[in-house]
C-alpha cells in the first residue's frame, strides 16, 4: 500500500524560516533508511503559500487565488510517500521519522493511505486510468 506522511505547516516555514543543521542531518539519516528498507518512494518539502496558488472550483467557475493562506496549521510542510505492506508499519515508519519543526516545536505527521485502483472497481473510466498508470510507470526517455 501507498502512504503519504504529511508533515503539516507552522508559522515559521510560513515564514520561510529553513531548518537548521541539526535537523537537516536527522532528516537526511531518515531519508536514508527509508531508503535502504525499500519504501522510499518521494519526499520533498514545500515552499510557503505566498509562492503558491489555490484553484476554486464552484458551481461550473474556476477561480484562482494567490497565496499566503492563512491558517497555517491547515497548510502542508511537506510529505514523504511511502509504500508498504500495511497501515501499521506507515505509523511506525512516521513515529521514527525527527520532529518536524525541531524537538522543541509541536507538530504531527498525518498518515494517509493512498487510493488504489483496485477500490474503485471495473469500469471504462477505471481501465483507462490503469493504462495511464503503465504508462507513467514507464522508464522517460
Amino acid at each position: 500500500m501507498k502512504v503519504m506522511l504529511i508533515v503539516k505547516a507552522n508559522p515559521d516555514t510560513e515564514a520561510g524560516v529553513m531548518p537548521g543543521e541539526e535537523l537537516i542531518a536527522a532528516m537526511a539519516r531518515y531519508n536514508e533508511e527509508l531508503v535502504r528498507a525499500g519504501v522510499l518512494l518521494d519526499a520533498a518539502g514545500l515552499t510557503p503559500s505566498v509562492r503558491g496558488a489555490r484553484v476554486h472550483f464552484s458551481g461550473g467557475k474556476v477561480t484562482t487565488v494567490d497565496g499566503p493562506f492563512t491558517e497555517a496549521k491547515e497548510l502542508i510542510a511537506g510529505y514523504w510517500l511511502i509504500e508498504v505492506k500495511s497501515r501499521e508499519e506507515a505509523i511506525e515508519w512516521a513515529r521514527r521519522a525527527p520532529a518536524p519543526h525541531g524537538p522543541d516545536k509541536d507538530t504531527h505527521i498525518e498518515v494517509r493511505p493512498l487510493f488504489g485502483m483496485e477500490e474503485f472497481g471495473e469500469s471504462p473510466a477505471v481501465e483507462h486510468h490503469r493504462r495511464v498508470g503503465e504508462a507513467m510507470a514507464r522508464p522517460r526517455g
